[in-house]
């Protein structure tokens, strides 16, 4: 068995390994990483070596910390990286390289829309006839996006909203709220075979996901990273949050995920304080300054405009994992303009949670 995983601003960790009787046989552990002193490695292999097939992440990585020679030092891996890549290994995981990802990168779209591509493109990689898919979005109007769990009185000035002419549509993964107008952000969505985060815990599995976006924006000289649960930050503040929603596949299949981000490319701080009301309570007596500095535009940390940063974002990712332009079917298309009238755009939905 093989398994691979990138570590979180650091480097490949690759693990090959047999399942003999339900014990981990014949454990070999390499990568790109830096290790001193040489042993730790042959060290890392041993301490692994006969564990239970069923022992979980972190008690693979306490196993591994124990068998380290004193005083090793780790640079790019870790002990948790090493477990994890063991246990991508047992589920059989696959990796980036193994698929042939289609960029969808349209005309803008309403909002609702929007919310119905991502559950139709989903659902169809789930189902096995769409290929992995990064889309990119344009947004044809205003909108704040509630999460999918999240009360709409709560989070949203519903008559600010109206009075900016600003749409109110909720999504099917969870998270918070955010606050669109067309140009600020940008929007992304991966709809991915579920094999690709097999064997990461469910906050590994954001870590992941998200990995390329880091190496793009660094391409573009902003060192960002990975905020547990579902941010991406830089010093200057966050950037970008992400949020998951898990779909089975048919006859109970394995399945796909779907992983989606925005990003603030810039963003009217005083209107966002207005339309959403947890963004005014936790920045009350702030100021507008500190809605800036919280949520930090790329437009000001890039200085490029907001075609080039996404020009960068899809070329950075096609020279990692390879990505072919697409279209969405007409079936596609159909299925989403019903989703977005009867779902989408009903109260009932968009209301769910009062």
């Amino acid at each position: 068995m093989h398994g691979e995983y990138k570590v979180p601003g650091g480097k490949l960790v690759v693990v090959d390994l047999d399942d003999h009787d339900g014990v981990l046989r014949n454990v070999r552990v390499a990568g790109d990483f830096f290790l001193e002193p040489d042993e730790a490695l042959l060290a890392m292999d041993r301490a692994l070596e006969g564990a239970p097939v069923t022992t979980d992440a972190a008690e693979l990585a306490v196993r591994i910390r124990a068998g380290l020679p004193e005083g090793t030092v780790m640079y790019g891996l870790t002990p948790d990286g090493v477990a994890t890549a063991v246990r991508r290994a047992l589920a059989q995981a696959t990796d980036w390289t193994d698929y042939d990802w289609q960029l969808i990168h349209e005309e803008p779209q309403p909002p609702a829309l929007h919310m119905a591509l991502d559950e139709v493109l989903t659902a169809e990689v789930a189902a096995g006839r769409r290929p992995p898919t990064l889309r990119v979005w344009e947004w044809g109007g205003p909108a704040v996006v509630i999460g999918s769990f999240q009360s709409l009185g709560n989070e949203v000035d519903t008559e600010a909203a109206r009075r900016h002419g600003i749409t109110v549509v909720r999504r099917i993964s969870g998270g918070g709220a955010m606050f669109v107008e067309p140009g600020n952000t940008i929007t992304y969505s991966l709809s991915v075979p579920a094999s690709l985060v097999s064997g990461l815990s469910f906050a590994d599995s954001y870590a992941y996901l998200d990995d390329w976006v880091l190496g793009a924006l660094d391409d573009m000289g902003i060192k960002a990273w990975y905020q547990p649960l579902n941010d991406i930050a830089t010093d200057a503040g966050k950037i970008a949050g992400a949020a998951q929603k898990r779909m089975v596949g048919p006859d109970g299949g394995q399945g796909a995920i779907l992983h989606h981000v925005t990003m603030s490319y810039d963003i009217d701080a005083d209107k966002m304080l207005q339309v959403l009301r947890i963004g005014r309570e936790k920045l009350s007596g702030k100021g507008i300054g500190s809605a800036q500095k919280r949520v930090d535009p790329l437009r000001r940390q890039t200085g490029l405009p907001r075609e080039a940063v996404i020009d960068r974002m899809i070329r950075s990712f096609g020279t990692r994992y390879g990505l072919a332009r697409g279209r969405l079917t007409p079936q596609e298309l159909e299925r989403a303009m019903e989703l977005a009238a009867t779902k989408f755009s009903a109260p009932q939905w968009t209301a769910r949670v009062p």
